[in-house]
């Protein structure tokens, strides 16, 4: 939710400077408008990193125009409570980051990838020797985990075989 909050509080603060009888212009309306559309694609599909840039490009221009016009208008405690609202927000986009992302740095677009957590009945070295079996590519997480990556087929055959080995125990 965090960019979305963080289009909330600029709203809110265009409703001020509204009631103040401010004029607030059309590119700064544009560009808030335009930070919702993407806030919405980024929400329908997360795996486009350049939406993501392009809202905090728009929600940031925002801000800077509305700050500064504050900054002549208002008392300075005014502001800060502005700002407090805004960082608030922000923050919640720290916190979204830090999730797990679907976007894996290293891999060739092409190419599919699978996450394997080892076990007891199937240790790392095993299932690294179950990948090259596979003509995959693997490397271990700092997690622990085992990223398995190659072509689709390839991790099928990976998976069968990681299940197979299960399943005789």
């Amino acid at each position: 939710m965090g960019h979305l909050a963080v289009w909330k509080v600029l709203e809110e603060m265009i409703m001020e400077f509204r009631k103040k009888g401010l004029p607030i212009p059309a590119t700064v309306m544009n560009d808030l408008k335009s930070a919702r559309t993407m806030i919405k694609i980024t929400n329908a599909d997360k795996s486009r990193g350049e939406t993501v840039q392009k809202a905090e490009e728009y929600l940031g221009n925002v801000e800077a125009y509305l700050v500064t016009e504050a900054q002549k208008k208002f008392a300075p405690e005014y502001i800060d409570d502005w700002l407090r609202h805004l960082e608030e927000a922000s923050c919640e986009i720290c916190e979204e980051k830090e999730e797990e992302s679907r976007f894996i740095a290293g891999i060739p677009r092409d190419q599919k990838w699978i996450r394997v957590e080892p076990l007891a009945s199937l240790p790392l070295e095993k299932l690294k020797q179950f990948a090259r079996e596979a003509n995959l590519s693997c490397s271990v997480q700092e997690d622990g985990r085992l990223l398995v990556y190659g072509k689709a087929e390839d991790i099928k055959k990976f998976v069968k075989k990681m299940t197979g080995e299960t399943c005789k125990e």
